[in-house]
């Protein structure tokens, strides 16, 4: 584990007897990276689980961006490694998995804002909201309150310019979150620093399972709007929030690109040598 969330005096073997009970097995590895959820539903009645017998964790959706950030942040590759649950965000990533024969679809986190606050409401769990603007948690609270009526908010917070994802300040952020009664906290701060964050904070606030979400809140909100549902469906999700913000998305496009490229390269190049074996054994068999 990265020392960078040493801090919390919490032994290495706790937390790993802890998340042994009750994390799921991987599905699908890409470049060391586990995915262990295949579909929204299962992940929705896990978070509830958790949040209804006190366990904590943390919920990332893997993208192409993450994994190219994962390369180069050891802070990112740490808050991954200790993740709780990990589901496939993006139509490449979900290819890779199922090339590897994992049963899965896309589970983002701007589409498990509602689901987890339908079961919560239906379970009474209250939940916190963190990140974005004060004026975009204000419009989405009362959205969602309208949505769910039954639902508990317990605190929204959107933290300063420049905030630390670790450290005194965001211990002090963990323990609001706990203060509040949550057990269910949605962070929206983007990647790699919700992620970083989610990690640190647990470990102030053990019973919270952290949920990273980019930007759904903004989504709910009205401050962003998101693909139509035709081009989500056809995976071309990326295009929309391409042309709508160029200027912010194009370097991040060109290096997912690449990454993409270098990896089926890799995975071609793995191959090549047991297909020549293949065709080598063939031979000898035809020959005899």
């Amino acid at each position: 584990m990265s020392g960078l969330f040493h801090d919390r005096s919490v032994t290495t073997e706790a937390v790993n007897a802890t998340e042994a009970v009750h994390t799921p097995q991987p599905i699908a590895v890409i470049d060391a990276t586990r995915v262990n959820i295949g579909k929204q539903a299962d992940l929705v009645h896990l978070v509830t689980f958790d949040a209804l017998t006190g366990r904590g964790g943390t919920v990332f959706t893997l993208n192409l961006d993450h994994l190219v950030k994962l390369e180069h942040d050891p802070a990112f590759r740490a808050a991954y490694d200790q993740a709780t649950y990990v589901s496939a965000d993006g139509a490449p990533v979900v290819a890779m998995a199922r090339r590897q024969g994992a049963n899965l679809v896309r589970v983002t986190g701007a589409d498990l804002v509602r689901p987890l606050c339908g079961a919560a409401a239906l379970a009474r769990i209250p939940v916190h909201f963190f990140g974005t603007t004060p004026e975009t948690l204000v419009t989405t609270e009362a959205v969602l309150r309208c949505e769910f009526p039954r639902l508990i908010v317990a605190g929204i917070e959107s933290p300063p310019f420049g905030f630390s994802p670790f450290g005194i300040e965001a211990r002090a952020a963990a323990e609001r979150v706990a203060s509040s009664g949550a057990r269910i906290c949605f962070v929206a701060l983007g990647a790699p620093k919700q992620e970083v964050f989610a990690e640190f904070a647990r470990r102030w606030a053990p019973g919270v399972t952290f949920v990273c979400i980019g930007a759904a809140l903004d989504f709910i909100g009205g401050s962003q709007k998101r693909a139509p549902e035709f081009l989500r469906e056809a995976g071309l999700e990326w295009l929309w929030r391409l042309i709508h913000d160029p200027r912010r998305l194009a370097k991040r496009y060109v290096l997912s690109a690449m990454y993409l490229m270098r990896y089926n390269v890799r995975q071609l190049a793995g191959r090549l040598p047991r297909r020549r074996r293949l065709a080598a054994s063939d031979n000898a068999t035809r020959e005899e």
